[in-house]
Order: C-alpha cells, then sequence, then structure tokens
C-alpha cells in the first residue's frame, strides 16, 4: 500500500458520549469503543457502545474492539451494538472471516497485528486478504495476562513499514503515539490512519489541549514530511 502524507485519526477508548463529540470536534474520522477486554484501558458496557454508535453520524467511523476469538461471538456482538466496523484484537480461531462477511455485510473488518518481530510481517501477509484494513499495534498476546491494547508502547516501526510496503489494505498505525512523536510516526511508517488513546488522555479521560496539539501535528506538520 502506498504510504499517505495526511493519514486519518481514530481515537480510542472512547467512554462517553460527551467524548465523542469532543474527538469528532477536534478532527476525528473514527472512533473506538472498547468491549471487554482481559486488561487495558476503556473499557465500556455494551449498552453505552451502542447508544454511543447510534448517535454518531455518518461518515464517522465506529469501531467496537473485540477481544472475541470467535465468528459467532463477534457477530452477536456487532448486531447488539450496531457499530459500522469491528476491530478484531487478537486471531480469529473459531470459523472465518467468511463467516463474518456473510452474516454482517457492509460491516467493515479491521484485524490488528501486535507487532513485535518479522513473525509479525507473515502474520500480517496471511491475513490482509481478508481484512478492509489492518491495525498495527503493540500488544502482547503471549503474556501471562494478554495485552490487545491501550499498552502506551511504540514498536519497531522499521516493521511497521515494512508491513505496509508489503500488504494491499488500509494501515492504521497505534501504540504510544502522542504530539511529541507522531511526525516520527508519519515518517517512518507513512500509514493509511493513526490510532491515538493514552496519548490524548490525562487521568483516563480524553485532554482537549493533548487532542488540539496532536491534530496540530498531524494536520500542519505531515504534509511537509517527506515519505
Amino acid at each position: 500500500m502506498q504510504p499517505t502524507a495526511r493519514p486519518r485519526v481514530k481515537i480510542c477508548c472512547i467512554a462517553s458520549l460527551d467524548e465523542a463529540w469532543t474527538a469528532i470536534r477536534h478532527g476525528a474520522s473514527a472512533l473506538g469503543l472498547v468491549s471487554a477486554m482481559p486488561s487495558g484501558p476503556g473499557v465500556i458496557a455494551g449498552d453505552l457502545i451502542a447508544e454511543i454508535a447510534a448517535r454518531v453520524p455518518p461518515p464517522i467511523a465506529t469501531f467496537l474492539l473485540t477481544s472475541r476469538q470467535d465468528a459467532e461471538s463477534i457477530i452477536a456482538q456487532q448486531r447488539r451494538t450496531a457499530v459500522n466496523t469491528i476491530q478484531i484484537c487478537d486471531r480469529l480461531e473459531v470459523g472465518s472471516y467468511g463467516d463474518l462477511r456473510r452474516a454482517m455485510p457492509g460491516i467493515d473488518l479491521v484485524q490488528v497485528i501486535h507487532v513485535r518481530d518479522p513473525q509479525s510481517i507473515e502474520e500480517a501477509l496471511a491475513v490482509a486478504p481478508y481484512a478492509d484494513a489492518l491495525l498495527l499495534d503493540s500488544g502482547n498476546q503471549s503474556a501471562p495476562v494478554k495485552e490487545l491494547g491501550g499498552t502506551g508502547r511504540t514498536h519497531d516501526w522499521s516493521l511497521s513499514r515494512r508491513i505496509r510496503e508489503a500488504v494491499e489494505v488500509p494501515i492504521f498505525l497505534a501504540g504510544g503515539l502522542n504530539s511529541g512523536n507522531v511526525v516520527e510516526a508519519i515518517r517512518e511508517v507513512g500509514p493509511f490512519a493513526l490510532d491515538v488513546c493514552t496519548g490524548v488522555r490525562t487521568d483516563g479521560k480524553l485532554d482537549e489541549a493533548k487532542l488540539t496539539a496532536f491534530f496540530t501535528e498531524v494536520e500542519g506538520l505531515a504534509p511537509q514530511v517527506g515519505l
């Protein structure tokens, strides 16, 4: 996939309708709504996810972050919440992407790849043909308690760039992004979109000053970055 000089921005771990509108006002193209996870911030109840998703105007994407690993459970979550995008944060082990497509026509599928070593490139290549986009994050599925997002850590962006160059679907870059490193991330990876949670929060809540600083960097400096 070709690099993107001015990537879109997804604000993750949205906890309320007020946070959703704050993110949208600052320029978010997508919102992340976190369902039950083994660890990490931002988990909210399914009823609240449904309420926020119902109130978000088009064309803003509503991402349901799911830790489920079976197609049937993921389908049930989408039907309860009515989001327009499913972010699969772990590996799909029971059922197939085809099952998801048939049951949820028109719903986008974004598969998370936790970038840890060169094997992550092979994993990305294997799943990219079945996904609408890949999201490259800094979790650890092998940890005693799985880390599936919201770690606040960066990963090896050179691996993420190799993935972006190797696949034919859009790349979302996540993991430890903030206003201080986002231009470097754009330069190094050239992602289609950026995904940020902890980097725009203070004590777990969206921080408007941090949001402003983040979007200022993306909108003002990214177009000048050579890729």
